[in-house]
């Protein structure tokens, strides 16, 4: 007998009941000394992105947070590698590394997501899923020709050569934010400079009040 996939009623979204974690979010942050946040980093390829969260994962791990690192390189290698780079790929993308950002948001972690995410109102679908107080929009603002000549992975290189067809910033579009929470200069400002200033805003938005 054939196996019927048909998704049962009884299954349907609407009856799923969300888990709620038996010790609260707010339990978590006041035993680990600091709020939960979600730092999103977007930009295009070669703007600074995975190197400025490398590096902020090590200065604010050793001051004591707890942090997660989702780099959209290495989702693209689990999680999200059913995923090509069309626009709606590209968005299911970013909605799926978000609803996995939630989830540790939700225990307590500062998450710092490293990702493209190229199309606006993707973005800030994540943002209106979340209080005000929980997301930081990160612009990695780096011009298109410096991104070129850095190149860390030979991916603008392919797309000269024609081995890559959609690439964004070139053939595929990238919607800069309106209002991020903070822009780094990443083509003018030394990485050291964009992690400073990222590492500092980071420490006043999680900072428990009453705490020195």
């Amino acid at each position: 007998m054939v196996k019927d996939n048909t998704p049962d009623s009884d299954l349907t979204l609407k009856n799923i009941v969300w888990c709620s974690h038996l010790e609260k979010r707010s339990k978590r942050e006041e035993s680990q000394g600091h709020r939960g946040l979600l730092v999103w980093l977007t930009g295009l390829s070669g703007s600074g992105k995975s190197t400025i969260t490398q590096l902020i994962d090590e200065s604010l791990t050793e001051a004591g947070l707890q942090i997660v690192v989702l780099d959209g390189d290495n989702l693209r290698h689990g999680l999200c590698n059913d995923l090509g780079f069309s626009i709606a790929d590209r968005n299911e993308n970013v909605r799926r590394v978000g609803e996995v950002a939630k989830l540790f948001l939700e225990q307590g972690f500062v998450v710092l997501v490293a990702l493209v995410s190229p199309i606006r109102e993707t973005r800030d679908q994540i943002r209106r899923s979340l209080s005000e107080a929980d997301f930081v929009e990160v612009h990695c603002n780096c011009p298109l020709e410096i991104c070129r000549e850095r190149d860390p992975k030979g991916l603008y290189a392919k797309v000269d050569s024609g081995k890559i067809g959609e690439f964004t910033g070139i053939t595929s579009p990238y919607e800069e934010p309106l209002s991020p929470e903070i822009t780094l200069l990443t083509g003018e400002e030394s990485v050291e400079e964009s992690v400073n200033r990222l590492s500092r805003l980071i420490m006043s938005k999680v900072k428990i009040k009453g705490e020195p």
